[in-house]
């Protein structure tokens, strides 16, 4: 025995449960992890999107319920925007993502579209 070589199958079963376990900690945090981000990104884009409505006002004295493209375009998996304009100073607008059921909100002026709730601000379910 003394010039064998290689594992007992009892070492590589321990070897493998570790590595399980040590798994099952670390792929729920890499999941938390992606949405948080997906949500970042979407908000991102939300604050980007108030960015080009001032743009457009500023241009064409009125808020659009489509910006084009070459003004706003969104992140890569983002879904929208749905934007809807109503009265001369308010808008509101929302975004979804392929990979989440969430979606994010933000509005300006008085008429509210949750789960946004502070003018300018933008929130996620």
């Amino acid at each position: 025995m003394a010039g064998r070589k290689g594992f007992t199958l009892i070492e590589l079963l321990i070897v493998v449960v570790i590595i399980g376990i040590l798994a099952a900690i670390g792929i729920p945090k890499f999941a938390s992890s992606k949405e948080k981000a997906i949500l970042a990104s979407m908000k991102a884009d939300l604050r980007n999107l108030i960015t080009a409505e001032e743009g457009y006002f500023h241009d064409y004295q009125a808020f659009t319920a489509s910006l084009p493209v070459s003004i706003y375009t969104v992140s890569a998996g983002v879904t929208g925007p749905t934007i809807t304009v109503s009265g001369p100073s308010d808008y509101a607008g929302w975004l979804g993502h392929t990979s989440t059921t969430k979606t994010c909100a933000i509005f300006i002026g008085t008429t509210s579209l949750a789960p946004a709730t502070k003018e300018g601000e933008p929130k996620c379910t």
